[in-house]
């Protein structure tokens, strides 16, 4: 009976080291190799050419911004989209080319596109609030919105694909007399 009882407390304490071994491997697992999403900055917004006529406007559209990988593998993207929104419609948009993005880096990006002609509307409708862009001067002002969105992977040790996402978005008001920017809020 005494042997019996040593092996089952041995295969008990066994049973304990492998669970304790187990717990602290999904801990460290979960705090330092965790999946994290890159952080997106937009860090300028131009409009080299812009142009007014027949209360139509049509521009061409420059995004600089700064993608963080702030994981400890590498960053694959591979669906980027730039989109740009006037009261609810797109009226402009570009791919983002596919990349991958070092652990702990970060890669800047610039995309330039134009804007084909569209009417403006009247500015009763605004869907963009006016407090959020007041005190832009004298004159009238375009307010559109930016949406920058990126989504990949990230291989954890090697073994386990996770996919992660980012968005940003961007409210921006363009003057229509000489097309400056006015205000951007991200």
């Amino acid at each position: 009976m005494s042997k019996s009882c040593s092996n089952l407390a041995s295969c008990a304490v066994a049973t304990l080291f492998i669970a304790f071994l187990i717990i602290a491997a999904l801990t460290v697992y979960l705090t330092v190799f965790r999946p994290r999403d890159p952080e997106i900055s937009v860090t300028n917004v131009k409009v080299p050419s812009f142009s007014v006529a027949n209360s139509s406007v049509s521009f061409t559209f420059s995004q600089f911004s700064t993608v963080r990988n702030p994981n400890r593998a590498a960053f694959s993207h591979y669906n980027n989209i730039i989109q740009l929104f006037y009261y609810g419609n797109r009226i402009g948009y570009t791919f983002v080319p596919a990349g991958e993005i070092r652990s702990g880096r970060t890669k800047r990006m610039l995309a330039t596109f134009s804007v084909q002609s569209f009417p403006l509307a009247v500015a009763s409708n605004s869907q963009i609030s006016a407090a959020e862009f007041q005190n832009f001067g004298s004159g009238s002002t375009v307010e559109i919105e930016s949406k920058l969105e990126m989504a990949g992977r990230v291989r954890v040790l090697g073994l386990f694909t996770h996919r992660i996402a980012a968005k940003c978005n961007c409210r921006i008001a363009i003057s229509t007399s000489d097309g400056s920017i006015v205000a951007v809020r991200c």
